[in-house]
């Protein structure tokens, strides 16, 4: 595929998920899905506000509170991402997402390396 044609498939997809949190505003799901297209075509700092609206309307998603964190990374904000995480570890230790929280602790490691 030529980068062209990826970015194009990027920002119908990103028009998609924002049409559909238009009709879905109260959704989680929907935040978090277009955080994940604003991540990958990379808008950071979109996605931040997105993963932050999904963890605002359902407080213990916890694959929004991961990714809050990697959203927080690749925006360079390294303290913010750690307090993502953490705040993330507790609800997944609350709710049992032992798979979320494990590839949290993984992130949270890393990032506590490079500090």
């Amino acid at each position: 595929m030529r980068p062209c044609e990826r970015d194009e498939r990027m920002t119908d997809r990103i028009q998609e998920f924002k049409e559909v949190a238009e009709l879905m505003p109260d959704d989680p799901v929907v935040h978090f899905g277009l955080a994940g297209a604003y991540l990958e075509a990379g808008f950071a700092e979109e996605a931040v506000a997105e993963y932050r609206e999904a963890v605002r309307l359902k407080p213990d998603y916890t694959a929004a509170h991961r990714g809050l964190g990697r959203a927080l990374e690749r925006a360079g904000r390294p303290d913010d991402a750690i307090a993502a995480y953490r705040r993330g570890l507790e609800v997944a230790e609350r709710t049992g997402d032992l798979q979320t929280k494990k590839e949290m602790e993984v992130f949270l490691r890393r990032l506590d390396r490079r500090s």
